[in-house]
């Protein structure tokens, strides 16, 4: 008994050179930026998702006969807002849907800009204002956030794919990390009318 531990032990300590050497570490590290670059994706969205209400809030006192519109955006945002995942449970499935909600919630968006543009006196208005350029900042930082959250996650499926660390992925339960996908009729330029 005493001396199969001891042999026990002495296997796992010569296998740490293998270990290493099969960039163990690596993984790690790059899952971690994955997890990483995932939260900061979560964290633009939600700075998106709040300045909504006042966004609303503003728009309303000018438009109040803008109701459906104001319902979209509220819908939408509580839809974006419900569709929580964390980096552990990302999947295909789960990130489409995540997607999915965000994309509603950016076609709410421009429909509430858009009737913003019937109301001069919005437009001219500094909270209106603001919170646009807010608004429009924070979509930037999405899209930096979503960039970043891409190249990690190419970074470490690229990794794990490699010979001969796809095996030792496998062996330590890492798994391939889902894209963000184009949201559909991307591949087609939208029409401008005249």
């Amino acid at each position: 008994m005493k001396s199969t531990r001891i042999l026990s032990i002495a296997a796992g300590i010569a296998m740490l050179p293998a270990l290493s050497s099969c960039n163990y570490n690596s993984l790690v590290e790059k899952d971690q930026a994955v997890n990483q670059s995932w939260a900061e994706v979560e964290n633009q969205y939600q700075r998106r998702a709040d300045l909504i209400p006042n966004l609303v809030a503003t728009v309303k006192g000018y438009a109040a006969h803008e109701e459906e519109t104001f319902q979209k955006v509220t819908e939408a945002r509580a839809k974006a807002t419900s569709v929580n995942i964390t980096a552990d449970q990302l999947d295909e499935a789960s990130l489409r849907k995540f997607q999915e909600a965000q994309n509603e919630l950016t076609g709410a968006l421009k429909s509430l800009l858009a009737v913003s543009e019937a109301y001069p006196d919005l437009k001219a208005n500094e909270n209106f204002k603001d919170l646009q350029v807010q608004l429009e900042g924070t979509e930037n930082r999405v899209t930096t956030a979503r960039g970043r959250y891409t190249e990690a996650v190419q970074d470490f499926n690229t990794t794990i794919k490699k010979f001969p660390t796809t095996i030792y992925a496998g062996w330590f339960g890492f798994k391939e990390r889902p894209q963000f996908q184009a949201q559909a009729g991307a591949e087609r330029a939208p029409e401008v009318k005249f």
